[in-house]
């Protein structure tokens, strides 16, 4: 398509976003913070996140200096783990191989926990105006649907097509605003479900619109039924205090402090020397992750006392009144707000 990144820039120039908050005193460490923070993420939610990510770590170096606690408590309920574990990891790499300051190529970039091939070209692109092209969901829907690109981009040959587009499509100049430009054009216009194409500058070009087939692009994922999986938590409190246990460092919630699981919550208690005064099931909820929907049972669980369980390396009395800076699994979060809502046990 002819004068395409002339087309989009123009568009940019009037209706681009360009007071989101890691738009404002730009640099590498803040473009990546954001990159990580937005994928599988919408803006709004990424927003309140960002700013109190940097408000803690405002460098690099102090984010590597952190602890994995400290981290994933400022990640607690964004979601998708594993980026806040990378994202301390890269911090420390920066420091430790690159002296804080970012790599100034894609392939080094690429080369760090996290960071795949879209998101090293943003920090590029956004942070150096090198000519580099990305593609993260936005742009592989705008593409999909502008070029008529069959199939779900999860399969190797439709995203090497629309990788074919994007670096082809890429201008030399203007690469910073171009890499903004086509993000909110997917983000702000070429929306999932009912776009704006009144608004879109290349309306009466797109395959998709003037075939009506909007909905076919991109393709969806192959549909596979997700398995159920089922555990019993037990909200173990003692004097206000709520006892949780540090999870593996990989894994599901990898690195998160949750709540103490097992079938047998006697056999539980008796292996922990917690003796109960009192026990009472809570209400039952599903959480859903990509791969698969998790039902949990939790039981409240008044003790006597701690003093067997002291805290250790992987367990600790949560204060709920003077709470610790700890990365927390949604569905902790989710029974202390409901425990908060309504007294303890009595």
């Amino acid at each position: 398509m002819k004068n395409f990144s002339t087309r989009l820039l123009a568009w940019f120039d009037d209706h681009g976003r360009k007071d989101l908050p890691w738009q404002k005193d730009k640099s590498p460490y803040r473009v990546w913070v954001s990159e990580i923070m937005l994928q599988q993420t919408q803006v709004t939610t990424v927003i309140p996140y960002f700013e109190r990510f940097m408000a803690t770590f405002p460098r690099v170096d102090i984010l590597a200096e952190a602890t994995q606690d400290e981290v994933l408590h400022q990640w607690t309920g964004l979601g998708y783990y594993a980026r806040a574990r990378n994202l301390h990891a890269t911090a420390k790499r920066i420091v430790n191989e690159y002296n804080g300051e970012f790599p100034h190529t894609p392939q080094e970039l690429e080369a760090l926990p996290g960071i795949g091939r879209s998101t090293a070209a943003a920090i590029i692109a956004i942070c150096t105006g090198q000519r580099a092209a990305i593609l993260d969901g936005n742009v592989k829907r705008v593409l999909a649907r502008v070029f008529g690109v069959e199939g779900w981009p999860g399969q190797s040959a439709t995203l090497k097509q629309l990788w074919d587009h994007a670096e082809a499509l890429t201008p030399s100049d203007r690469v910073a605003d171009y890499t903004q430009a086509i993000m909110d054009l997917g983000a702000v216009i070429c929306v999932r479900s009912r776009p704006s194409c009144d608004r879109c500058p290349f309306q009466n070009d797109c395959h998709a619109f003037a075939t009506q087939s909007i909905k076919e692009y991109p393709g969806k994922k192959p549909k596979k039924e997700k398995p159920v999986r089922s555990t019993t938590m037990l909200v173990i409190e003692c004097d206000g205090n709520i006892l949780l246990e540090q999870r593996k460092a990989t894994g599901l919630w990898g690195g998160l402090w949750s709540f103490p699981e097992s079938d047998e919550p006697e056999t539980y208690l008796e292996a922990a020397r917690l003796d109960h005064v009192q026990m009472e099931k809570l209400s039952a909820f599903r959480h859903t992750f990509t791969h698969f929907h998790l039902d949990i049972e939790a039981i409240h669980i008044k003790v006597k006392a701690a003093s067997q369980t002291q805290a250790s390396e992987n367990l600790l009395w949560y204060d709920l009144e003077d709470p610790n800076n700890i990365g927390l699994t949604r569905p902790v979060t989710r029974i202390l707000e409901a425990l908060q809502s309504a007294p303890l046990l009595q």
